[in-house]
């Protein structure tokens, strides 16, 4: 069973290839302002570089915050997309021992299931100008 992660939340994205919740291969990058841009390449990286095809991945887990509100809306978003295209779970959790407890729970969880981010609080938006 392989597993995609995502942790998107802070400028260093990071995402992560378990098999049988054994690490096998992760990216990290200052993603910054480019997230949206990279987040789709890193991946395909991620898989080309250990053999992996979309199609061999069972699950994802992401990070689901607190963190950046943009960032962890634009992890939501790739996770939830992937999941749903390929018909395999989508988990987030929160906390130090996100990853583990993911891990954990992911064979359990079933596909049709779909996540949203945890800011911390509310959002902090400007009001748009006149």
């Amino acid at each position: 069973m392989y597993v995609l992660t995502l942790r998107t939340d802070k400028p260093e994205a990071e995402i992560g290839l378990y098999e049988n919740a054994q690490k096998q291969d992760d990216i990290i990058w200052q993603a910054h302002r480019q997230l949206a841009e990279t987040i789709h390449q890193k991946i395909e990286e991620l898989l080309s570089n250990n053999d992996i095809r979309q199609e061999d991945l069972s699950g994802i887990i992401v990070f689901q915050g607190p963190g950046s509100f943009t960032g962890l809306r634009i992890g939501m978003s790739v996770a939830n997309t992937l999941a749903y295209s390929m018909n395999v779970p989508v988990l987030a959790e929160t906390g130090e021992a996100w990853l583990q407890s993911g891990l954990e729970k992911i064979h359990a969880a079933q596909p049709g299931q779909w996540v949203t981010p945890y800011y911390g609080g509310e959002a902090n938006t400007t009001l748009p100008k006149k």
